[in-house]
């Protein structure tokens, strides 16, 4: 319980770091949004009175304060492109990317865990070089180029969905469509070097003398395999996996223009090409606290299936 608090403690500050950053570096670089805003019709009078109403006469550390606040309570600012609240606009795309992502994990962690235990029982041989072959070949594969072979092939010839023509999740078989090929484009890499790992690292305790004893004293090896060089190798194993859900939304990013799908990834290559800073900045926090939580989970994941690293955390 101890080690869970430290771990939520972190997480928060490190997110008031990330976002005071995240402020401070668009309040620099965004000039004057009050004169963004107004456009052609910045006349002084109107810049200094739409200034008092955006409250920018006011402190940085203020308007910090008053902008964190209303990150927490979802009042994320107005855009300057769309002339709407940020919140508004970015929660559809935000559920968007996180089905994206969670199907993208749920497919990672189903193929690349059984896959990874599989491998690790026949290594060598003709098996061996193929295995290291296939996993080479699939993980120097971007996605995007798999996104584009998988929409060629089952939107443009098969018609099993239509590229670039995202429902939303209201039609949610046609939406599963579109995300699940996009989740596969996402996940192939990523399944290669998961099942790597964990095939190496169950190979390495394998090789410890724990194991060799507990089967010299008449141990069953798929026992041994499942009661303890499993649950030793998952430890990095589940690391990886969090690194991996946070660098799907890096990957998601491009994966979701080559499908079309309207998610963050979308928003934000758009709102940085009409400088919409007030939504880029919402999408850099919410991707820092993605990246954050993922980490957060695993560590707390992995001191539940090794208690002695709670030892470690409170040390």
């Amino acid at each position: 319980m101890k080690y869970a608090a430290k771990r939520i403690a972190t997480l928060l500050v490190t997110m008031v770091v990330v976002s005071f950053l995240a402020f401070v570096a668009f309040d620099l670089i965004s000039g004057d949004p009050a004169e963004m805003m107004l456009g052609t019709e910045a006349t002084p009078e109107a810049l200094a009175a739409l200034r008092e109403e955006m409250g920018l006469n006011r402190p940085l550390v203020v308007r910090y304060g008053d902008w964190l606040l209303g990150f927490v309570t979802g009042d994320l600012g107005m855009s300057y492109d769309y002339y709407q609240p940020v919140g508004e606009l970015l929660a559809p795309k935000i559920l968007v990317t996180l089905c994206l992502s969670l199907l993208s994990f749920v497919i990672i962690t189903v193929i690349s865990i059984p896959l990874g235990i599989w491998s690790a029982q026949r290594s060598g041989g003709l098996f061996g070089a193929v295995h290291t072959t296939g996993n080479q070949l699939f993980m120097a594969i971007p996605p995007f180029f798999t996104g584009m072979i998988l929409s060629w092939v089952f939107g443009t010839i098969l018609h099993w969905f239509t590229p670039g023509a995202f429902p939303g999740l209201t039609n949610v078989p046609v939406a599963l469509k579109h995300l699940l090929f996009a989740s596969v484009a996402i996940a192939i890499p990523r399944i290669a070097m998961t099942g790597r790992m964990l095939r190496s690292t169950i190979r390495s305790e394998q090789r410890k003398s724990y194991v060799r004893t507990a089967i010299s004293r008449g141990n069953d090896r798929g026992a041994v395999l499942r009661r303890h060089v499993l649950k030793n190798a998952l430890v990095p194993v589940v690391t990886f996996l969090a690194q991996t859900m946070a660098e799907i939304v890096a990957g998601g990013i491009v994966v979701e223009q080559v499908f079309g799908i309207p998610g963050l990834g979308r928003m934000l290559v758009v709102s940085i090409a009409n400088r919409d800073y007030p939504v880029v900045q919402a999408i850099v926090v919410i991707l820092a606290f993605w990246v954050v939580l993922a980490g957060t989970v695993a560590d707390l994941v992995n001191a539940r299936i090794d208690p002695r690293l709670q030892l470690g955390g409170d040390a």
